[in-house]
């Protein structure tokens, strides 16, 4: 067993499979969960994790792309594919463990493990900064901390790193122990212990007692007694242990806190002296953070001057990259927050998942710290760049300018970020998808602004990973084979148009379904290649539908007429859908037009009815529960005689959202899932399954100081008796914030505290009554997110999250984050 690459046949030694299909002398370099993701087919190991899918079905396309090599539990599935090896264990995830766990053992440096409910990721990463430039270090990709995201994290060590920080996270109890064998630290820090994940432990003493089971190994160990105080201290792990607290005695006690600029001034205790530092933010979370990363270095015995200096210097870390409209029709992948090869990877997945330009351009700094030759590491990009058939490389700094003979693309370098810019103007950057991926030393901000379009300040921000959490959570409710229709009419109920597409398309739904021809039009343009169902198929654009594949509902006898006559003579079996009324009474054909409509079907070849469907009125509501099944079996009825009489089969659907969970005898063939990809599911009591995906955000354009009686806005509506202060902000009813929300009906977060309209909503901008806030020009205002969310704005009008969403003007810009 060597450091970096492994035989099948010293991993069979590790996991002592049940069988074992030989080729034992061929090498593994990448460990591989998702076959989307394939970087080097040839030296892959692919795991067939049972998740949330089954990894056992998407073998056949990881072995489509050139992967030989798996890691299984059914056996059955060996016979299948002659030319692969398959090493077959009792769980994959366990064998995934276990192969870390070895790697593991092989390096003798020390490993920083970090456990808690909240700021792993930020304390990982501010650690990272820190240490840089005494340590070569290897850590957790984003927040790679679960059971799986550990050991992966655990791969990425070799021998030219000095350092490890990886973080762990757990749900339940039994979990920790197996990510302590895998990371095996030998330093631990316990962040904020708070209510994160709490259902799966039966109080805060299990869930505490959980997690230090990462430490039961270590020789340090980094803790606050605020959060150990359900055990006693000679409980705690660690040969040496280092506290601190800012509520009572402790190794590090913060003694006093005073804001000043843009950050705060901490005093402290330590060693019986008082001890200063300036960490450049305000907020309680990032002050905690920054006294832990304090307490790591001080216990690893850095001078307090040193690390003092290093503390000022810290900066906000965006864990998540970000999708924006760019110049010149582009489109910006803006991932500029660090730079080694495992984000590296992540980013160019996004990037492959775009499908709105056929050229693909990266931007990309010198890679620091990886403790590997140029030459090595240099190669190891361009195989990925190659590999996603990336168009043009831009690179910046003398290390990847050194090496631009193994590029083997299109290339431009420059030494410096400053020197990029001066080329700017003649570079031409036009209609393609552009990655912006950079070490922070470099500046990439600086790119990303000449990018990226002049973004107007009221923003909606899109989380897609929440789209993608919520759309496992309801294909894990589905039962075997069926099929997921996605709804994405209405700028996907306000929330983008390809951006959302193209997630859908990368996560494999079967359909798409829009309005107007004219979105399922743009969708084509720009890359999606699904059946898309149109459900409002006018007749002036039957032609461009069929240039386009889209798939008409039909749901009257006027435009299935109208749809056969446009069709050329030739044409044979076109898909449609038919609409089937069974309560709604909006669209679609009734039990007594069977005859007709049969007769109509059966006379043309041009058709085939690919799917029939009707809507439900009232599945969300128990109320109508008796009704709801009424409409179900009339629909059974209506399609029993449609598939008898026209003799072949089609799919059945007539779930929606939460008539997925509500009525699960009735998910047929296919089902509808609509807002529930945002995170709202009106049949369901408890969504803490799902995620909230989108806030809207807005920023402070003046405050003002208001005399008592004095009125504000159109109408004089508003009014302080007593006076007050206000402040004005850039959100009104042209960008969807409705005019119903003045006057005191409305609320925002300013500042993090609750801020009611006052005076009528204009065109442009409100204002909010901010008497007792700090609040300034600029500063941020929340319109909705995941605590004032868009069903509370809902209620405060009257009205249902469908509405606010699809209310949000295309004028407010959608970003769109993915980590």
């Amino acid at each position: 067993m060597t450091e970096t690459s492994y035989t099948m046949q010293q991993l069979a030694g590790i996991l002592n499979p049940v069988n074992f299909v030989p080729k034992p002398q061929s090498r593994v370099n990448q460990l591989l969960i998702d076959s989307r993701k394939v970087m080097d087919p040839e030296h892959a190991l692919f795991f067939a994790v049972k998740a949330q899918r089954d990894g056992h079905e998407f073998i056949a396309d990881a072995y489509a792309v050139g992967v030989r090599k798996f890691v299984i539990s059914d056996p059955e599935w060996q016979n299948r594919f002659p030319e692969a090896s398959f090493l077959i264990v009792p769980d994959v995830i366990t064998a995934l463990q276990q192969i870390a766990a070895a790697h593991r053992s092989v390096f003798k440096i020390p490993v920083i493990g970090i456990t808690g409910s909240n700021g792993k990721t930020i304390v990982k990463e501010w650690l990272a900064q820190l240490l840089n430039a005494d340590y070569k270090i290897v850590r957790s990709p984003k927040s790679f901390n679960s059971q799986i995201g550990v050991p992966l994290s655990v791969w990425q060590m070799n021998s030219g790193h000095t350092l490890g920080i990886f973080e762990a996270g757990i749900s339940k109890t039994g979990e920790m122990a197996k990510l302590a064998g895998v990371m095996q630290p030998t330093i631990g820090i316990l962040t904020n212990l708070g209510e994160a994940h709490a259902e799966g432990f039966s109080g805060k003493p299990e869930k505490l007692s959980e997690k230090l089971r990462l430490f039961d190994h270590t020789d340090l160990f980094i803790y606050s007694p605020d959060y150990t105080s359900d055990l006693p201290k000679k409980n705690l792990p660690g040969s040496t242990k280092f506290s601190w607290s800012f509520n009572q005695s402790a190794d590090l006690q913060i003694i006093d806190m005073r804001q000043e600029r843009a950050g705060t001034i901490l005093d402290a205790l330590y060693q019986g002296k008082t001890v200063s530092v300036y960490l450049p933010f305000k907020d309680r979370a990032s002050l905690e953070n920054g006294v832990i990363c304090w307490s790591v270095l001080l216990a690893l015995g850095y001078e307090p001057a040193i690390v003092k200096s290093k503390l000022s210097e810290l900066v906000p870390v965006n864990m998540r990259l970000s999708l924006k409209n760019g110049i010149n029709q582009c489109s910006i992948i803006d991932d500029s927050y660090s730079a080694d090869t495992s984000s590296l990877a992540i980013a160019l997945d996004f990037l492959k998942l775009q499908k709105q330009h056929t050229k693909k351009t990266v931007i990309l700094s010198d890679l620091h710290e990886t403790g590997r030759a140029d030459a090595e590491l240099y190669a190891e990009i361009a195989a990925m760049l190659s590999q996603k058939k990336i168009s043009r490389l831009i690179g910046i700094g003398p290390h990847i300018k050194s090496v631009a003979e193994l590029f083997d693309l299109e290339t431009v370098f420059f030494d410096s970020t400053a020197d990029f810019i001066a080329a700017f103007p003649q570079l031409h950057f036009s209609q393609e998808t552009i990655l912006v991926k950079g070490a922070r030393k470099f500046g990439f901000e600086q790119i990303s602004k000449l990018l990226t379009q002049k973004v107007h300040d009221t923003i909606m921000e899109i989380d897609l990973n929440a789209i993608a959490h919520n759309l496992r959570y309801y294909q894990t409710q589905l039962s075997p084979g069926v099929k997921l229709m996605a709804m994405v009419k209405a700028f996907s109920y306000g929330s983008g148009s390809f951006e959302i597409a193209n997630l859908l398309q990368y996560h494999q739904v079967d359909y798409l379904t829009v309005a107007y021809a004219d979105e399922g039009i743009a969708l084509r343009k720009a890359g999606i290649t699904l059946s898309i169902m149109v459900m409002s198929p006018e007749p002036s654009a039957f032609e461009a539908m069929l240039q386009y594949k889209l798939e008409p509902e039909l749901y009257s006898f006027e435009i299935l007429n109208a749809f056969i006559a446009f069709l050329p003579q030739e044409q044979k079996h076109y898909p449609v859908h038919l609409k089937v009324d069974t309560g709604m009474h909006r669209l679609g054909f009734e039990e007594p037009d069977l005859p007709v409509l049969l007769e109509l079907l059966n006379a043309t070849g041009k058709l085939r009815v690919i799917s029939a469907f009707s809507h439900l009125a009232g599945s969300e509501d128990e109320l109508h529960e008796e009704f709801t099944l009424g409409q179900i079996e009339r629909f059974k009825a209506f399609a029993a005689v449609l598939r008898k009489e026209l003799g072949y089969d089609f799919i059945r659907h007539i779930c929606n959202t939460s008539a997925i969970t509500r009525y699960p005898d009735a998910q047929f063939e296919m089902v509808r899932l609509g807002i529930g990809m945002y995170g709202f599911d009106s049949g369901k009591s408890d969504t803490s399954d799902l995620q909230i995906v989108a806030k809207l955000k807005t920023t402070v354009t003046q405050v003002k100081r208001i005399a008592p009686g004095e009125t504000v806005g159109y109408g004089r509506r508003g009014i302080l008796p007593q006076g007050g202060q206000i402040a004005t902000v850039k959100i009104g009813y042209a960008d969807g914030y409705r005019r119903s929300f003045g006057n005191g009906i409305g609320m925002m977060l300013v500042n993090g505290k609750p801020a009611r309209t006052i005076g009528t909503i204009a065109m442009d901008m409100c204002m909010l009554d901010v008497t007792g806030i700090d609040v300034h020009t600029d500063d941020e205002v929340i319109v909705f997110n995941d605590e004032l969310t868009i069903a509370h704005l809902a209620a405060q009008i009257g009205t249902i999250p469908y509405e606010i969403l699809t209310n949000i003007s295309q004028r407010v810009k959608r970003i769109y984050f993915y980590e």
